[in-house]
Parts: C-alpha cells; sequence; structure tokens
C-alpha cells in the first residue's frame, strides 16, 4: 500500500475537493460576489489603516472592538455576543468539531450549500439530507419526520437558501426549530442578509437552540475572509473552544474596522444589487423556454427547458456562455432538482447587460 493509503481515511481519498474554476479574463458570475470595487476615498482610507497595522504582533485574541463593530451594525440583540470565523465555512467546521459525539447526525434541506454535508463528514457525522419541494420551498412534513427519526444534533436552515434563493416560510422554520428543541442546535445562516432585507438575529432571545450565522462577503468583503455568528452564551463558550487562536488575522481586522465606517456604502450597493435582480428576473422570464425561481438573494436560480435536447440543454447553454467568456454556474448535476437549472450572480447594470446578450445568443 502506498503512505497516502496507509494514512489517508478512505472516505477522504474518495472525495474531490472544493473546485473553484479559473475566471481569468471572464465575466464572472459564478460566485455571488458583490461586483462593486471601493471608491477611492474608501480605497485611501483602508491603505492609511492597512499602512499603521502591527504585521509583527499576533492578532488581540478576544478581537473585542471587531465584535462591537459588527454588533453595532448589524442587529445583534443587546448582551449577545459573537464568535468570529475566517469565513462562515471555519464557522460550520467548529459547530461541526463541537457537536461531534458518537452517532451525531447534522440535517438540512436539499439542495443546499455543499458545505454542510462536508463538514459533517469531516467531523465524522452522518448527513441526513431533506429534499425541497419542487418549487424549492420547504416539505415541512419531511423536515418534522426527519426531525423525529434522527434527532439531528445540528440542523440548517439557510435565509435565504443557497443555491435556490429560496426565502423559507418564517412559519415553518419556526416550527422546525420549536421540534428540534433542547436535542439539537439549528443554524439559520443569512449568509445573503443584504438582498432579502429580514432576518432571526432579532428573535435569539426567543429560542435557546438558534444560533444565527453570517459573513460579510456577500456584502462586498468576500477578499477579506469574515464570518460571525449569535448564540446563547452558554452555546458560544462551547464553540468559541474549538476555534483555533488568531483565526481572523489583523489584516481582516483593521479593514472591518474601518469599512464599517462607511457601512452606508455597502447598504447602498446592496440596495442597487436588489433593484437589479428585479429588473434581470423580468428580462430572464421573457424569454423562451427560461423559467426563473423566486429569489431573496444576490443570484437567480434559472431552469432552461428544449423539447429537443431535455437532459443536456442546461450544460449546452452553460458551455455557450463560457465561449463567449461568461462564467455562472452550472448546478444541474448538484441535485435531482436542479437539473437544467443554471445559477447566476446579479451584477451591475453593464454586467447585466453582457451576460444577457450572451445568454439570447446560446438559447439558439
Amino acid at each position: 500500500m502506498s503512505i497516502v493509503e496507509n494514512i489517508i481515511r478512505a472516505d477522504v481519498r474518495a472525495l474531490s475537493a472544493y473546485h473553484v474554476p479559473d475566471a481569468t479574463g471572464l465575466l464572472k458570475l459564478d460566485a455571488m460576489e458583490n461586483p462593486y470595487t471601493l471608491t477611492p476615498a474608501l480605497q485611501q482610507a483602508l491603505a492609511k489603516r492597512l499602512s499603521e497595522t502591527a504585521l509583527n504582533r499576533y492578532p488581540v485574541p478576544n478581537y473585542l472592538a471587531m465584535k462591537e463593530a459588527l454588533k453595532t451594525n448589524f442587529g445583534v440583540p443587546d448582551g449577545y455576543d459573537l464568535v468570529l470565523g475566517n469565513g462562515s465555512d471555519e464557522l460550520i467546521a467548529m459547530i461541526s468539531i463541537a457537536c461531534a459525539k458518537p452517532g451525531a447526525k447534522v440535517l438540512a434541506p436539499m439542495p443546499g450549500f455543499v458545505m454542510y454535508a462536508m463538514s459533517a463528514q469531516f467531523a465524522g457525522m452522518e448527513f441526513v439530507g431533506v429534499p425541497l419541494n419542487a418549487d424549492f420551498t420547504l416539505d415541512k412534513a419531511a423536515m418534522l419526520a426527519a426531525i423525529a427519526e434522527h434527532r439531528p444534533a445540528i440542523t440548517y436552515l439557510a435565509y435565504p437558501n443557497n443555491p435556490t434563493g429560496t426565502l423559507f416560510d418564517v412559519a415553518d422554520m419556526e416550527e422546525i426549530i420549536s421540534a428540534v428543541g433542547d436535542s439539537g442546535v439549528v443554524i439559520v445562516d443569512e449568509a445573503y442578509q443584504p438582498f432579502a432585507q429580514t432576518s432571526f438575529m432579532s428573535r435569539l432571545p426567543e429560542f435557546s437552540n438558534l444560533v444565527v450565522m453570517r459573513t460579510v462577503s456577500k456584502l462586498g468583503l468576500a477578499g477579506i475572509r469574515l464570518g460571525y455568528m449569535s448564540a446563547s452564551a452558554a452555546l458560544l463558550q462551547e464553540f468559541d473552544k474549538v476555534r483555533p487562536p488568531y483565526n481572523v488575522n489583523v489584516l481582516t481586522e483593521a479593514a472591518i474596522l474601518c469599512l464599517l465606517e462607511h457601512a452606508d456604502v455597502f447598504e447602498q450597493q446592496a440596495a442597487q444589487l436588489r433593484a437589479q435582480r428585479s429588473q434581470l428576473s423580468s428580462q430572464l422570464t421573457s424569454l423562451p423556454g427560461v423559467e426563473v425561481f423566486p429569489s431573496a438573494a444576490n443570484f437567480l436560480l434559472i431552469r432552461l427547458s428544449n423539447p429537443e435536447k431535455s437532459e443536456t440543454y442546461g450544460n449546452e447553454v452553460f458551455t455557450k456562455l463560457l465561449e463567449q467568456k461568461i462564467l455562472v454556474k452550472n448546478v444541474g448535476k448538484m441535485h435531482a432538482l436542479l437539473q437544467n437549472c443554471l445559477r447566476i450572480t446579479v451584477s451591475t447594470p453593464e454586467e447585466n447587460a453582457q451576460f444577457l446578450n450572451a445568454f439570447r445568443l446560446a438559447l439558439v
């Protein structure tokens, strides 16, 4: 046997690494990034702040200043603290590690964010996926039945959901949170909250098992890699024990402290993207063979139909877009419910127009 076979877990060897395609020279509409760059004034302010950062020192381990800035700007209830991560991915991994008792399970609607299942597997936990309804709404009855059967330690509810953009029904979510009860935690993942304008953050005091998780990535700061989550003090204390020391670097801290002084800029950008989402949705809906699903995020999920190419049409359109230097996300193979579906990041008016022109040609 080789050294890899001797030391690496068989299930890890069977995996494929998380793939991020090379977007060099392409119009990049596959990763739900905010297309707007910092203004010259903000660039200068940030450059000054970063230049004053002590790179020879470790970060302050409690991150008090950064936490206070996040709590003030993002509506964390009084008396509630935060745990920070190198993006939401690290928070998901931390939760998995903390909850990975023997036999513990993770449950989430499917299709959903791939890292829920991957982090569960890495932590040695069983992942249970519950299919959404055909219209991508929650199958509440199936979720409740799965909770009763599996008693999951962790249940994820993305609000709105990725890759569908669906904003699940609040009453359904409340019932699920209550059904899980003290046997597990429910993670409401609000990565796309700036575009949904609704949140469970203010409701943390109502549910002792609720964790609200967010990121600044979709707000326009994907490059600084910062995620945060809030929950009861008892839960956060345990999650913090598995947080790697100094897991958020000093440049990220300096950047967020500087840029949150100008939070209104990012709020305006989110408003512009919400308006563009509505316009792009209308334009896509008018095209033949294109079904656009309701979205509360900064992307649109569409399904393509062509009677002559029923099983391959989505792949063909994706390839034709790529030939025109347009990169979207081909989600058709992620789940049976997503056959012939593409996910398109909402961008600036100019980039949306460039995409639409290429898309119309790809449909021919």
